[in-house]
C-alpha cells in the first residue's frame, strides 16, 4: 500500500500535471489514443472558487496519434470540480476558447481553422441518471437518412466549430479496475481516503503498469512536498471560511422567511378584519330605523375606525420590522465583507500577492488593495 497526496485538490493536480510524462499517460488514457506531443497553453492555470464552486482549468495543445497511425493536433481543455456547479460556467470558459485567435494555427492552415477541441470535466460529484465512471460523448458524421459519411471526414471547417467531450464521474469509481483507464484513475478514487485526513490516499500499487506507477510516483512526491501540503491546507481553509459564511446566510435566510410569514399571516388578519367592517357596514345600511339606531349605528362606526386606526398601527409595527430586517442584512454584508478580509489577510500572510489572492478570492486587485490598506 502507497500513500499519495489527493488529487481531487487544485493544488495537488497542479502539481500532477506540471510533469509531461504524467500528463502524457493521464490525457492519453482518456483520450484512448497516444498524445506524442503536449504544451501546456499560456495562462493554463484557472482557479474559480465561488459559494458553492472550485473550478481547475488546463489547456493543452497536444499532438495525437490515433490507431491508424495519423496524427492530429488539436486543442484540449481539461477542467476539474469537486463540487456541484452550473454548466454554464463550463460554456463560459469553452466559447472563450473558441473566439481565441490563438487556437487558429498559421502554419498549414490557408483556410484559417481553429484547431478542433476537446474537453475533459473530471468532477467530484455525480452527475444525473448516469452511472458510467467514464462518458465519452463522440460526434458522427450523418447523411438525411442518418447513414454515417465516410468520405471527406474529418473536416477542418466541422472539426473546428464542433468537439468531442469526455466526463468523468469520480464518485462512481468505487474500486473499479475493469480497464486501463480505471486503472489511472484509481489515483482520483476517493473510496482510498485515508479517515484522518483528506489530503492523502491510501492505494495497492502492487499491480499497477509502468504509467500507473509513474502517477503514483509523482503523488508521492507531492504527499512530501511541504509546499504542496500548506497549498491544500489553504483550500480546506478558503473553503471552511466560505461554507461558514454560507452557513450563516442560510439561517438569516431562514429567520427572514419566518418573519415574513408572521407579516403575511398578520395582513391575513388585517384583510380579516377589514372585511367584517364591510359586512357591519352593510347590515347598518340595510336597518333603517329610529334616530336611536341610526346613533348605534354611528357607534358602529365610530369602533370601525378605532379597529382601522389599530390596524393602521399594526402595519406600521410590520414596517417597522421590515426595517429591522434591512439593518440586519446590512449587518451581514459587513460580516462577509469582514471574513473576505480576513480570507484576504490570511492569503497575504501566506506570501501571496495582491493578484494571486484577487484570483483565488474571484474579486478584483483594487478590492484586496482596499481591504489590506
Amino acid at each position: 500500500m502507497t500513500i499519495i497526496a489527493n488529487p481531487i485538490y487544485d493544488s495537488v493536480f497542479k502539481f500532477l500535471l506540471e510533469d509531461e510524462r504524467a500528463a502524457k499517460v493521464l490525457l492519453s488514457a482518456l483520450l484512448k489514443q497516444e498524445v506524442c506531443e503536449l504544451k501546456m497553453r499560456r495562462n493554463e492555470y484557472t482557479n474559480v472558487r465561488q459559494t458553492r464552486i472550485s473550478l481547475f482549468r488546463i489547456d493543452f495543445s497536444a499532438k495525437i496519434r490515433n490507431a491508424a497511425g495519423e496524427e492530429h493536433l488539436v486543442l484540449i481543455e481539461l477542467q476539474k470540480t469537486w463540487l456541484s456547479t452550473e454548466t454554464l460556467r463550463f460554456r463560459q470558459y469553452l466559447g472563450a476558447q473558441y473566439l481565441n485567435n490563438e487556437n487558429v494555427p498559421e502554419d498549414g492552415n490557408p483556410g484559417g481553422y481553429g484547431l478542433p477541441i476537446i474537453s475533459i470535466y473530471i468532477l467530484g460529484h455525480k452527475l444525473g441518471d448516469l452511472q458510467e465512471p467514464v462518458v465519452y460523448v463522440r460526434r458522427r458524421y450523418l447523411d438525411y437518412e442518418n447513414n454515417i459519411i465516410e468520405g471527406g471526414v474529418p473536416d477542418p471547417f466541422i472539426e473546428s466549430l464542433t468537439h468531442d467531450s469526455i466526463i468523468v464521474q469520480l464518485p462512481y469509481l468505487k474500486g473499479r479496475t475493469r480497464n486501463h483507464l480505471e486503472r489511472i484513475l484509481c489515483v482520483f478514487d476517493q473510496e482510498y481516503r485515508i479517515a484522518s485526513d483528506d489530503h492523502l490516499l491510501k492505494i495497492d500499487d502492487e499491480d499497477m503498469d509502468k504509467d500507473g506507477r509513474l502517477l503514483v510516483n509523482r503523488l508521492v512526491m507531492a504527499a512530501a512536498s511541504p509546499e504542496v501540503r500548506r497549498e491544500m491546507q489553504v483550500e480546506d481553509e478558503i473553503l471552511s471560511e466560505i461554507e461558514a459564511r454560507d452557513t450563516t446566510i442560510m439561517l438569516k435566510d431562514k429567520q427572514i422567511q419566518e418573519k415574513e410569514q408572521v407579516i403575511q399571516e398578520k395582513d391575513q388578519a388585517i384583510q380579516e378584519k377589514d372585511q367584517a367592517i364591510q359586512e357591519k357596514d352593510q347590515a347598518i345600511q340595510e336597518k333603517e330605523q329610529a334616530i336611536q339606531e341610526k346613533e348605534q349605528v354611528i357607534q358602529k362606526k365610530d369602533q370601525a375606525l378605532e379597529e382601522q386606526k389599530q390596524a393602521l398601527e399594526e402595519q406600521k409595527q410590520v414596517l417597522a420590522e421590515k426595517d429591522s430586517l434591512l439593518r440586519e442584512q446590512q449587518e451581514e454584508i459587513k460580516r462577509q465583507k469582514d471574513v473576505l478580509y480576513a480570507a484576504a489577510k490570511n492569503l497575504s500572510l501566506r506570501g501571496m500577492s495582491s493578484a494571486e489572492i484577487a484570483n483565488v478570492l474571484s474579486v478584483s486587485e483594487d478590492t484586496i488593495k482596499t481591504l489590506l490598506g
